[in-house]
């Protein structure tokens, strides 16, 4: 009866996006404000969906639409909700209504404010004047191209949540890859040709493999539809099939989340991405990955995921630890919290390996509490960036929490929360994926497994570790004086005094290149705007919530995943 609920979520930008292509001019008045009104319209669709979801039944697909695709092959257009995707539909319209937020009501000319339409230029002075003034590439250029690409990526994503066709779900997940290719490489940093290519050559290559997967399935069972699959449990297929197609779909999916060691294009793209970019990825496209394992891979193939859960476990534990290893590491803002999200994404896989209720809703909680909080992180470093033109921590120096309270604080909040504070909600997913590796499912190795929670156990003391280092390094201490730079960003040493001996001439200033001096920035730089209280407000509030009430969470989930997992507990 609800169903057109579905279809006007990815209809509404979806048509948005082609009334930029096809009437550019008409929509030229209010083109600024274009996107926040279509992604406002979505976000209040999928607060209608939450509004309306029977929450007696949420292992029930609900607000279903199943029709004929194409019917020489047996396809069918299959859309639904249940208790698994209905908050990461909502996730994904507030972030990306948050980013229009961000995006709309800012300072046009900041850095980080991209729909301006003011022309491009090849360079703009930031902070500062004279000649010591540095300066970075405008930004600004192709407002509705950007705004084009925005709403295509929410089609894409909305889409894969609501997909129950295994073919309709691949569509979806790889709709979302050219818009986030062009938001790396046009809006993206100084390295973003490579960070994008890299992103696409990664994820297509990983999706090429999962297709495979999936086709086997397909073969093996003569359907694609989800529903059907799971309720089978993987009936009509051997057991060595089963693991041959959890492998396939696995590699595919373990890209998009990452999983190590196939993480190694998200560091780049994180950091070259724009602040919205690296939102949406962090926010949602990485769930789209894990989102599989529990749509796809463990119920339609619950022998196979069986067999392979020691190795996921295995990988997701190395995870958790390289990322923490590697944040310690890192003296980017940005790629910090991008190898961050490798080791919570590893917290996720670990709870889907346990194969058990408490581990795969601890993963479904833990997705749910990243999006928030590293949405958060990401928005709180394009901020800082924005500011001090660099996101080099030594560069930037301590003292944040003296010269922009508010913005240090906000930062600290979401450190604390990332890094699992408990009252918070980064704290429940970790500890029941770990609580889940207490106890598995029968006929795995629990011996093996209580070795993965001890090594997950110390990943999370040492993301602590990272996260207090990068607190350390910038919020707290006094604040270090600009120090003068040439027109290059260069810091200028100052000649040794003259004698009386000497001439002028003879003693040339020299310049030498370093990091390790904060660069210098406006004396009457904002704490926050206004339009940054209003994109970040509300991811504070949900983090608080969750964090002190998880069973708004928990009891939406546990009925599916009870279902899905029939077959293995």
């Amino acid at each position: 009866m609800m169903a057109w609920i579905p279809v006007a979520l990815l209809a509404v930008p979806l048509v948005g996006a082609l009334l930029l292509l096809l009437a550019p001019q008409l929509l030229r008045p209010v083109l600024r404000t274009y996107g926040l009104i279509l992604s406002g319209l979505t976000l209040a669709l999928s607060l209608l969906l939450a509004a309306t979801f029977d929450y007696g039944r949420p292992a029930d697909v609900q607000f279903e639409l199943d029709q004929s695709w194409i019917p020489g092959l047996g396809l069918r257009f299959h859309l639904g909700v249940d208790g698994i995707s209905l908050p990461l539909i909502t996730l994904t319209a507030l972030l990306t209504f948050l980013c229009f937020v961000y995006l709309c009501w800012g300072n046009a000319r900041a850095s980080g404010q991209l729909l301006t339409t003011k022309p491009a230029t090849k360079a703009e002075p930031t902070a500062g004047a004279g000649p010591a003034a540095q300066t970075e590439p405008a930004t600004g250029a192709r407002p509705r191209a950007l705004i084009f690409t925005l709403l295509v990526l929410e089609v894409g994503m909305i889409g894969t949540f609501l997909a129950f066709d295994l073919l309709l779900f691949f569509v979806f997940f790889e709709i979302v890859l050219i818009p986030m290719y062009f938001l790396i490489g046009i809006w993206g940093g100084d390295g973003r040709r490579a960070a994008s290519i890299k992103f696409i050559l990664y994820t297509l290559l990983g999706s090429v493999v999962m297709l495979l997967g999936l086709l086997l399935v397909w073969a093996q069972t003569g359907t694609l539809d989800i529903v059907t699959l799971s309720a089978s449990h993987g009936a009509g297929m051997s057991r060595s099939i089963q693991i041959l197609a959890f492998v396939a779909i696995g590699i595919g999916l373990a890209v998009k989340t990452p999983m190590w060691p196939l993480h190694t294009w998200l560091p780049d793209a994180h950091t070259e991405a724009p602040t919205v970019g690296s939102v949406l990825l962090a926010g949602v496209l990485l769930k789209m990955g894990t989102y599989g394992f529990a749509r796809i891979a463990i119920p339609v193939l619950p022998e196979g995921a069986a067999a392979m859960a020691p190795w996921l476990g295995a990988l997701a534990v190395v995870g958790i630890v390289y990322g923490a290893l590697a944040c310690l590491a890192q003296r980017d803002l940005k790629r910090m919290i991008a190898y961050s999200s490798v080791g919570h994404m590893g917290f996720v896989l670990l709870g889907f390996a346990t194969l058990t209720p408490v581990g795969v809703n601890g993963a479904l909680f833990a997705n749910v509490a990243h999006g928030l909080i590293t949405g958060l992180l990401f928005f709180l470093a394009g901020a800082i960036k924005e500011r001090h033109h660099t996101a080099d921590m030594p560069t930037l120096g301590g003292g944040l929490l003296a010269t922009l309270p508010r913005l240090g604080a906000l930062l600290t909040f979401a450190a604390i929360a990332s890094l699992g504070l408990p009252g918070l909600a980064g704290f429940w997913g970790e500890m029941l994926a770990l609580y889940g590796a207490f106890q598995p499912a029968a006929g795995l190795p629990r011996g093996l497994f209580l070795t993965y929670m001890v090594i997950g156990g110390l990943g999370a003391v040492l993301t602590a570790a990272y996260f207090l280092v990068m607190l350390s390094r910038l919020t707290h201490g006094r604040p270090q004086p600009p120090t003068p730079t040439s027109p290059s960003g260069t810091n200028v040493v100052a000649p040794p005094p003259e004698t009386p001996d000497e001439q002028p001439a003879a003693t040339p200033a020299r310049t030498t290149t370093t990091t390790l001096e904060r660069p210098p920035t406006d004396s009457a730089i904002e704490d926050i705007d206004r339009h940054e209280l209003l994109a970040w407000t509300p991811l504070v509030v949900l983090t608080l919530l969750f964090g002190l009430w998880p069973g708004l969470l928990l009891s939406l989930t546990t009925p599916p995943v009870q279902a899905l997992l029939g077959a293995i507990s």
